[in-house]
């Protein structure tokens, strides 16, 4: 699976790299919301996991973006330290697929991009 990781944090970026890479998959990074906006039309990845608090564009926008542009195409998953009811209910309301409030274990991350793969290869 083509992944696009879209995170500010370089530790937070390296960690998620090392393990969705451990894991398999293909794996281009964005350290902001503009670059990760450039590089989902330039690398038209699966799934796109990204912050919310991010320069330029933010994780919100990108959903948006996402949903608009590619429908239901690419996936979303959205990782923030902001775990309040109405941010988590924005994101789903705009289109993300997944909410993960920081901090989280990368094994989880795992077990859920792993369910999306699943998920994907059963409507192929």
């Amino acid at each position: 699976m083509k992944i696009l990781i879209a995170e500010d944090d370089e530790l937070m970026l390296r960690t998620l790299e090392f393990r969705l890479k451990k894991d398999g998959h293909t794996i281009f990074m964005a350290r902001d919301g503009r670059e990760a906006l450039e590089q989902i039309d330039s690398k038209l990845p699966d799934l796109v996991i990204t912050d919310i608090m991010m320069p330029y564009s933010s994780g919100m926008e990108i959903v948006g973006f996402l949903k608009q542009k590619y429908n239901n195409e690419i996936k979303v998953i959205i990782l923030s330290g902001m775990g309040q009811e109405n941010v988590i209910l924005e994101a789903f309301r705009l289109g993300a697929d997944d909410y993960i409030t920081k901090p989280f274990s990368p094994n989880e991350l795992s077990v859920r991009v792993n369910r999306f793969l699943a998920g994907m290869k059963n409507t192929a």
